[in-house]
């Protein structure tokens, strides 16, 4: 008799750490039943980390991404558009986690003897329930499960009676919109995100790796309570600084280097992303002026800056700007994506928009937050001018939150 490990599990509550109001997860709730019932779902099978948390609020390190074939990655939320609740599976390990980190009132964990593997478990439950019937929602554009255990739950399903079919789009639509307390969050995370710039700016010299550099930056926001980043962070110098998805190394930055930072400061797993470039020593004129050019987009944007302002504007406003100052045939990539939950492996959101959307008919809604990316070849090979700032439209107003400069900052060689 396993005393010990029993009494923990059926006794063991730390203190909630629920990021948002019993209230706001029931409205939740609702908008999902309502494009449930749009989109002629009976029931969603949840299991992106993304969507347990926005659901219940849900988090941990360890999601079974890349596991063992022995422990397969089963755990998720069901929801049924005709009950005003949903049931969270999970395995017995993460009993006492679920307690503090999510809203769940139904919790059933796997058998001890099968807690690795809970798909019989779940459909079993499911039946009793009497959930298994209609059609139900998958999110098969999750990486989460891997194919081979996503084809185990669809087959499961589908043995059970159901009728498969693609529910990912669900969540990912609701999400756009975010709640007051949503964007006070973001908001939040953009303090931490000039934190984490200041930090960089403070820790670039002659000598210093990459990695230091990272790592004071981290250690900057974590005391700040910021989280860590859905997104390693990069910190790219010298040649480097020419791509923008490398990793920090052991790399030594050097005087005469760009050195190029991205960041997102993380608040209850809200995210504010904002990337700037740096120099160690006196930059060439010319690459100077080229990071000018690059930066003043934003300028242009602030002065279009506002709530419900058109997709289309926006690209037509900075592809003219960047045809006036001449750079543009030397764009990396330049656009912008949504912005607001994330878990590793990615920040990026759903919606994403390029300088191409002249044609758009999306508009920017008051209560969403994307970013925007201005990167272009600068001269002399020396790196990728990394300008990114986050955009977040409130109800009556459009602003960029984070405080950090736009502009090739020099650092002392």
């Amino acid at each position: 008799m396993s005393l010990n490990r029993e009494r923990a599990l059926e006794q063991c509550q730390p203190a909630m750490e629920l990021p948002f109001t019993l209230v706001e997860y029931k409205q939740r709730l609702r908008r999902i039943h309502e494009r449930m019932d749009k989109d002629g779902i009976d029931l969603l099978w949840l299991m992106a980390p993304e969507s347990l948390f926005y659901v219940s609020g849900y988090t941990c390190e360890w999601y079974q991404a890349q596991s063992p074939k022995q422990w397969p990655a089963t755990s998720g939320i069901a929801v049924h558009r005709d009950h005003d609740k949903f049931i969270m599976f999970d395995t017995p390990s993460e009993k006492i986690m679920c307690r503090f980190v999510t809203c769940a009132d139904d919790l059933r964990t796997f058998p001890m003897g099968v807690r690795r593997d809970g798909i019989s478990f779940i459909v079993d439950e499911l039946k009793s329930e009497g959930w298994l019937s209609g059609t139900i929602g998958m999110e098969l554009h999750s990486y989460r499960p891997n194919p081979v255990i996503s084809a185990r739950f669809r087959n499961a399903f589908e043995d059970a009676g159901l009728t498969v079919t693609d529910g990912s789009d669900i969540l990912r639509d609701i999400r756009w919109i975010k709640s007051p307390q949503e964007t006070a969050y973001i908001e939040h995370a953009a303090r931490i995100t000039d934190i984490g710039l200041d930090a960089a700016r403070n820790t670039i010299r002659p000598g210093v790796t990459e990695l230091e550099v990272y790592g004071e930056m981290i250690c900057a926001m974590a005391r700040a309570g910021g989280e860590n980043p859905a997104i390693t962070l990069p910190v790219l110098s010298g040649a480097k600084a020419n791509t923008g998805h490398a990793l920090a190394s052991r790399k030594i930055i050097m005087a005469g280097e760009q050195v190029n930072v991205d960041v997102s400061g993380v608040y209850n797993r809200y995210h504010c992303n904002a990337a700037r470039s740096f120099y160690v020593g006196e930059p060439p004129k010319d690459v100077m002026e080229y990071h000018e050019k690059s930066a003043g987009v934003f300028d242009v944007i602030a002065s279009a800056l506002r709530p419900n302002l058109p997709v289309a504007e926006l690209a037509t406003k900075a592809r003219q700007y960047y045809d006036d100052v001449g750079i543009w045939s030397d764009a990396g990539w330049v656009g912008g994506y949504e912005l607001g939950i994330g878990f590793p492996p990615d920040w990026v959101g759903n919606f994403v928009y390029e300088m191409s959307d002249t044609d758009s008919d999306r508009v920017f809604e008051p209560n969403t937050v994307v970013n925007f990316e201005s990167q272009f070849f600068s001269p002399r090979l020396s790196g990728i001018t990394y300008y990114i700032d986050t955009l977040l439209f409130k109800e009556d107003t459009a602003e960029q939150p984070v405080k950090a400069p736009l502009k090739l900052v020099v650092v002392d060689a």
